[in-house]
């Protein structure tokens, strides 16, 4: 047996993932010491309850409530613990103490990235964190080098797999949101409070976190346009496959250049229509995939597990993998490029398509008027289409069109749409869908 050279391992955390983490870590010791040249000693994993029940069985002995003892004098930081606090003063205690640090704490690196990267270049150390963004997809490190000398124009991401669940079986098989959703956390798909996924707030934290790393730049939290997939329903799911579509929740993360020359990036986060022949549209279940479009390497897409425990337990040991090594190696951690420094624009400045969904009195004219309207708020029609629902007596009733447009300024949309609300021949905006991918 090789005589690799020890290091130290503290786990912070041992929920899904960081039960499998511990596991693989002691179940693949020898493999794992071959990879990184260096033997990785789990010296100890930080919980609340050292009596919890765990995923996999792993030492009593290893547990304990004293995180901070853990991690003085370890290498390498493994934060799995979630959440803000004290998951930042663990991580920021780890790098001032000389470890390199792991992590796939997304919120913690959309709210507080500066901060800890900051603290990472001061004392040498580096920060790794696959895990945070795409769950088991590697896509954190094609980001940050291998596209590092390339010029990333677009990136959309499918990154929450309980919303791509519940999005799928209302596209495949009909159903209604409520009903889906139900399943979802019957399954373990979606949390009890499945707030943060279905109203587009772990999607956007991915969102700032690609952005990121993708232009250069650093994106807060709050720079990121979000809506969330709760109004999404059957009618707007059967006009979208009627019209050749399908409805996901997406990650938008984009390059602009106005006609002066001057660059900017949006970030957004909101459920839109996609061709059916574009990749994103069969991804299925609660699979990811982030759709990447760079200057020189053309389009790129990375597909898999967005989520659980031993997929994503796979991309944090890959980061640990590389820690070692760089331990091994010497020398300073990598810090992040940040330095591009591009403005980012609110929502109201992305041109993009759009299908306009109206319930509007069916009269002579009507369709004449909302043209005028359109036209006047600068969108141009590109199709429409038109369906009665007569009335109990047999006569006309409400005719419902759905309006696609040619690319409009997201502003002059709102606008628009705003104004045939109040005008007198709708009775109702049904739904208002931006078109991707084209």
């Amino acid at each position: 047996m090789t005589d690799y050279r020890r290091l130290r391992v503290a786990l912070l955390g041992a929920g899904a993932v960081g039960s499998q983490v511990a596991s693989l870590l002691r179940q693949h010791a020898d493999e794992l010491a071959d990879r990184a040249g260096a033997r990785l000693e789990l010296v100890g994993i930080a919980v609340r309850d050292v009596d919890a029940k765990r995923d996999v069985d792993l030492p009593k002995e290893l547990f304990t409530t004293d995180a901070d003892s853990l991690i003085v004098g370890s290498d390498i930081v493994i934060e799995l613990m979630g959440g803000i606090e004290p998951a930042r003063a663990y991580l920021l205690q780890a790098i001032n103490s000389g470890a390199d640090v792991v992590t796939a704490n997304k919120a913690l690196l959309a709210t507080h990235g500066p901060e800890i990267f900051d603290a990472a270049d001061q004392v040498g150390a580096e920060v790794y964190y696959e895990a945070a963004a795409a769950g088991a997809i590697p896509i954190i490190r094609p980001l940050r080098d291998s596209l590092a000398g390339d010029r990333v124009q677009r990136i959309m991401g499918i990154v929450n797999g309980t919303t791509n669940y519940i999005l799928d079986r209302m596209d495949t098989e009909g159903a209604e949101f409520a009903d889906v959703l139900a399943d979802a956390q019957r399954l373990g798909y979606a949390e009890a409070d499945p707030t943060a996924d279905v109203e587009g707030y772990d999607a956007a934290q991915k969102a700032a976190i690609l952005a990121s790393l993708a232009f250069h730049t650093t994106v807060p939290l709050d720079a990121v346009h979000r809506e969330g997939i709760t109004a999404i329903d059957k009618s707007m799911m059967d006009a979208a496959r009627h019209a050749g579509y399908v409805i996901k929740l997406l990650a938008v993360c984009e390059r602009l250049t106005d006609e002066g020359g001057t660059e900017s990036i949006s970030v957004r986060v909101y459920p839109a229509l996609i061709d059916r022949a574009h990749p994103l549209a069969s991804v299925h279940g609660a699979n990811n995939a982030v759709f990447v479009q760079a200057e020189a390497a053309g389009n790129l897409m990375f597909y898999g597990a967005g989520a659980g425990g031993v997929q994503t337990a796979s991309a944090v040991l890959g980061d640990v993998v590389s820690a070692a090594r760089r331990h091994i190696a010497g020398g300073v951690g990598v810090g992040e490029s940040t330095l591009a420094n591009l403005p980012i624009v609110p929502v109201g400045r992305v041109t993009t398509r759009y299908q306009i969904t109206l319930e509007v009195d069916d009269q002579p004219g009507v369709l004449a008027t909302v043209a005028g309207i359109l036209s006047e708020g600068r969108v141009s029609i590109a199709t429409v289409e038109q369906t009665v629902v007569e009335s109990a007596d047999g006569e006309s009733g409400v005719a419902r069109l759905v309006i696609g447009t040619h690319k409009a300024l997201e502003q002059d949309l709102s606008d628009t749409v705003e104004r045939l609300a109040a005008s007198g021949v709708v009775e109702r905006v049904v739904s208002v869908l931006r078109v991707e991918g084209n």
